[in-house]
């Protein structure tokens, strides 16, 4: 809705500022043409193409587009392999098809769905984070995370975002300080990926639904893109991580579609009035209610619930915290791990990170309580690798409309690219 706006505001700005210094019968007029104007919703004629988007779309529908433009089946085929194995961003470098082929797609307002990489950021481990600035020069991140096993095998993790800023606002997150704009649309989720492949020259193996953003606010266009990404990018479903802070009458409906994927609930305290605290959308979310969708989804799935919990030190990081928790998991059923997360600190926060010796004795006190516990190794710190710091740096503001703007707004950075 922001970005129609944005976009009614752009053509509607000249006759409204004419309309305030002209005659009435000149206002009447301007009145006449903006009441006839076609609506967002009206579609839009020949010399004003819909903008559509190929990325996102099955092979079956694009052999039914290639139908659909007088062309044969095999043109569709052809398509879906120069989007997703060749990865061409756009219709003009589709040399393999004819040339007719390509201008009809782009006058019927067909592109790709790709957009360029604004910034890039490496750090020293091997971490990268990305922005990519989408087609209304919002920037959105994206973090790949590669992984040498012992055995000699690697893992490359995608950390894809699903909103641009986040509404939620969780304390400690960097996210929710730089303010909400959006929802992202499917394709800018799986475009995310495909940009971390491109960028490591290498296949993603993992992709963890854990950036920007809160996925259960924008539920139909994860389930796309972990469709497509399955799909047609091929990373399993099991290979697959969609995190919540808890969002009510979501995890029903995300448990009715049976993913193989895993369920990833930050919780990030053991008790209501703290996690309040630290996530205030829970208040409308009580802890127990949570449990029991927890309980359900289990019941639902058979696949066990991650639970996220950031140790922030001196706020939920103690040996007795940790017992409560291990007392609301035994509660509430079997079928939990817990993934602690020492926190990652970020400008201006007034959390910190925990000693080492205070998220082992957390750890250990979980394991006592015979409760299954991971710590994730923090990457990134030198490369603003926490969700939304780096996009923060660049774009305090979700209402930048053009480039030079955007250009004339931006501090002076100095962004050492370690490598």
């Amino acid at each position: 809705m922001l970005a129609v706006s944005m976009a009614l505001l752009h053509h509607c700005s000249t006759p409204l500022a004419r309309a305030v210094c002209t005659p009435a019968r000149d206002r009447a007029r301007v009145a006449m043409a903006m009441a006839t104007a076609p609506s967002p919703s009206t579609p839009l004629r020949k010399s004003q193409p819909q903008q559509q988007v190929l990325l996102g779309m099955s092979e079956n529908d694009l052999q039914q587009l290639a139908l659909d433009l007088g062309q044969q089946s095999f043109r569709g085929k052809q398509l879906y392999h120069l989007i997703y194995k060749r990865k061409v961003r756009e219709i003009q470098e589709f040399i393999q098809l004819p040339q007719a082929f390509r201008k009809e797609l782009e006058e019927a307002g067909w592109k790709v769905g790709r957009s360029p990489i604004f910034q890039t950021v490496t750090a020293a481990d091997g971490t990268v984070k990305l922005l990519l600035k989408l087609e209304d020069n919002r920037l959105v991140e994206t973090v790949g995370i590669p992984v040498d096993e012992d055995k000699g095998s690697a893992r490359l993790t995608a950390c894809v975002s699903s909103q641009v800023g986040c509404p939620l606002r969780c304390s400690f997150c960097a996210t929710g300080k730089g303010g909400f704009a959006r929802n992202l649309r499917s394709h800018e989720i799986v475009e995310q990926v495909m940009a971390i492949e491109e960028v490591f020259n290498r296949r993603v193996t993992n992709v963890v639904f854990m950036g920007m953003g809160e996925p259960m606010l924008n539920l139909k266009a994860v389930l796309e893109a972990h469709s497509c990404l399955n799909k047609d990018i091929q990373i399993g479903q099991r290979m697959m991580t969609i995190s919540t802070v808890g969002v009510p009458n979501t995890l029903k409906k995300l448990a009715s579609h049976k993913l193989q994927s895993t369920l990833a609930v930050s919780l990030h305290a053991p008790n209501q009035k703290l996690r309040e605290k630290i996530v205030p959308s829970a208040k409308s979310y009580p802890l127990n209610a949570l449990m029991k969708d927890c309980r359900e989804y289990y019941r639902e799935t058979n696949r066990r619930v991650s639970f996220e919990y950031a140790l922030l030190a001196g706020v939920n990081d103690s040996v007795e915290n940790a017992i409560e928790l291990a007392k609301l998991l035994h509660e509430w059923g079997p079928g939990y791990h817990v993934n602690l997360i020492p926190f990652n600190p970020i400008e201006g926060s007034e959390y910190r990170r925990p000693y080492k010796k205070a998220v082992q004795a957390f750890a250990a006190a979980l394991e006592s309580n015979k409760i299954t516990v991971s710590v994730r190794q923090t990457r990134g710190l030198d490369a603003n690798a926490a969700c939304g710091q780096l996009r923060n740096n660049f774009q305090k503001s979700p209402l930048v409309t053009d480039t030079e703007n955007l250009e004339t707004e931006l501090p002076n950075m100095d962004l050492a690219v370690a490598s």
